[in-house]
């Protein structure tokens, strides 16, 4: 495993120098690997022998570790617990004293501070209480730096879902007031081309809350998954009779050729997000009279699902973009394609949950092959 280096910074605050130096020269060359967050942890150490000094140095530097004298000349080390903890919940403070009774253990700990360290101790005591609070410094940090990228991601996808909403609502909007306003002059053509656009813009709606509700049900962990085994073919032959109607109308023939019936151990629900997803992009993709052709193969001891279009293709610069969320290809060619943005992004998630692969390949138009392998750890096992 690759470790990242990582700087603790810590602040010894004691009034006798040598116990600051002595402490600073065991930290010199101590490293902590903290395995939970692949990082090697280095030392960087402060001192501070006196009130006034502590106190600029707290307010110029954020320290992830504090020794903290208990008993300092001109203020209680209680005192200054109460600060840090005031100040920076995510500081943690050891505790060191020649007065290390089990009542001052208790006071400190009610303060706030994570350990305490009796006086004296030797070089393996300090290194076994600083590897303990750097592991859990590092710990803490990653987590928080965890919900503020959750935060962020939320804010980012919660905008594009706004946006994706905004501009349809604000056309059936429009066309409502045009109805409203306008009744008595407008021609029943007219009339009618606006409900069907209405329409057509609110299946549009449809399909991204419904890619959202399943995007969100797979990677909440709420979805209960219920695995079973699966014949591909009859799954796949069940997508393309649910989409056979909108083949039909542009001529498009959709065709299966299960070479191998495709048992795996999956969950149904996932694998019909696959299938339909692969179905319903070949053919809104596609050019009038072409074809969606899905082949269901043994690759090795593997599983591979290939489906092949004759549709309007992809540039490279677009197929890169293919499996990020709310990634739409916009071309001249793709403008009047109604799509959520979220099929293929929910699709690759399911894939990589069960270590599976998907290999693209595209050509402006000459059409696009989609190619899912399966893991062999979800093949059934006779």
């Amino acid at each position: 495993m690759t470790y990242s280096l990582e700087k603790c910074k810590v602040l010894i605050v004691d009034d006798e120098p040598q116990m600051c130096r002595g402490i600073r020269k065991i930290l010199d060359n101590f490293r902590v690997v903290v395995e939970d967050t692949a990082s090697e942890v280095f030392f960087e150490a402060d001192c501070a022998v006196a009130k006034d000094e502590f106190f600029e140095l707290i307010e110029r530097q954020d320290y992830g570790i504090i020794l903290l004298d208990y008993k300092m000349p001109d203020v209680s080390g209680l005192e200054l617990l109460e600060h840090i903890v005031s100040r920076n919940k995510n500081t943690l403070v050891i505790m060191i004293t020649a007065y290390a009774t089990f009542e001052t253990a208790v006071q400190s700990t009610k303060l706030g501070a994570y350990d305490f360290l009796a006086k004296p101790f030797n070089p393996d005591e300090l290194r076994n209480s600083l590897k303990k609070a750097v592991t859990r410094f590092m710990l803490s940090r990653k987590a928080q730096e965890f919900e503020e990228e959750k935060k962020k991601i939320r804010f980012q996808f919660i905008s594009v879902l706004s946006h994706e909403l905004k501009a349809p609502l604000n056309a059936i909007e429009g066309y409502l007031d045009i109805m409203q306003n306008r009744f008595d002059s407008i021609s029943r053509d007219d009339f009618n081309l606006m409900l069907n656009r209405s329409k057509i813009r609110l299946d549009g709606m449809r399909k991204l809350i419904f890619d959202l509700l399943d995007l969100t049900r797979i990677e909440s962990g709420e979805k209960k998954r219920n695995p079973e085994l699966l014949d591909l073919s009859k799954i796949a032959a069940s997508s393309i009779e649910m989409f056979s109607e909108d083949a039909r109308k542009r001529n498009i023939k959709l065709s299966l050729n299960a070479e191998v019936p495709g048992e795996i151990i999956a969950d149904r629900a996932e694998i019909e997000i696959i299938f339909n997803n692969l179905i319903s992009n070949a053919i809104k993709y596609n050019k009038d009279n072409g074809f969606v052709r899905l082949k269901i193969a043994q690759h090795r001891d593997k599983i591979r699902i290939i489906a092949a279009d004759s549709g309007i293709g992809m540039s490279f610069e677009e197929k890169a973009r293919l499996f990020k969320e709310f990634s739409r290809i916009k071309n001249e060619k793709t403008a009047h394609i109604l799509g959520s943005g979220l099929g293929l992004f929910t699709l690759n998630k399911i894939v990589k949950f069960y270590d599976g692969d998907i290999k693209v390949k595209s050509l402006p138009g000459k059409g696009t092959v989609f190619a899912i392998t399966f893991a062999e750890g979800v093949l059934y096992d006779n």
